[in-house]
């Protein structure tokens, strides 16, 4: 049995969606519990993976936001990517590639969403919560929230009020602490 991966997993495919090339720890997300180099024809086994559990037929694909490998959850969150192979004249074309990346989903979210039930947080509060576990500072939280400094100290004083703590340092041992 191997470790799960703690990187995230990276894959890039073609318009067709077959792939162009792939980490390794891609390739021990999708295949898990097996080792991928037990698996028989690798690449056509990745590629039909991709396109019937991860990308839908939509034209840009679109993936899945999340799947199950075992016991495990993934996030799973695609980009284009853009490479222009620059003319003379200027021009370029577009290369029609798209990066797939899958990446464990950590405890704190799935603590967050149970105390998030638990203490009735709304998306925002959750939101909130979720960049102050992060470490972010209420200004940090402000700009990746795109509200102001003032409007996430307010979220943080309600999510206080909702979890019967008093600080911020609060609001984290009650998510990541013991559950009681």
């Amino acid at each position: 049995m191997h470790a799960a991966p703690t990187r995230p997993g990276l894959i890039v495919v073609d318009s067709s969606l077959s792939v162009v090339a792939c980490n390794g720890e891609a390739l021990q997300i999708l295949a898990f519990p097996d080792p991928p180099d037990k698996i028989r024809q690798l690449d056509n086994w990745l590629t039909n993976k991709i396109r019937t559990d991860l990308l839908g037929r939509l034209s840009p694909p679109k993936c899945v936001d999340g799947f199950r490998s075992a016991k495990r959850m993934y996030l799973c969150r695609s980009f284009p990517l853009e490479l222009r192979a620059h003319q003379g004249n200027g021009s370029g074309s577009s290369s029609g590639l798209l990066i797939v990346m899958l990446e464990r989903r950590s405890n704190e979210s799935a603590k967050i969403s149970e105390m998030s039930e638990r203490f009735g947080l709304t998306a925002r509060e959750q939101e909130t919560v979720k960049y102050l576990l992060e470490g972010l500072t209420s200004k940090e939280i402000a700009q990746r929230m795109k509200i102001s400094p003032n409007t996430v100290k307010a979220f943080l004083r309600l999510v206080m009020v909702k979890m019967s703590v008093s600080t911020r340092s609060g609001i984290i041992g009650r998510i990541v602490g013991p559950s009681t």
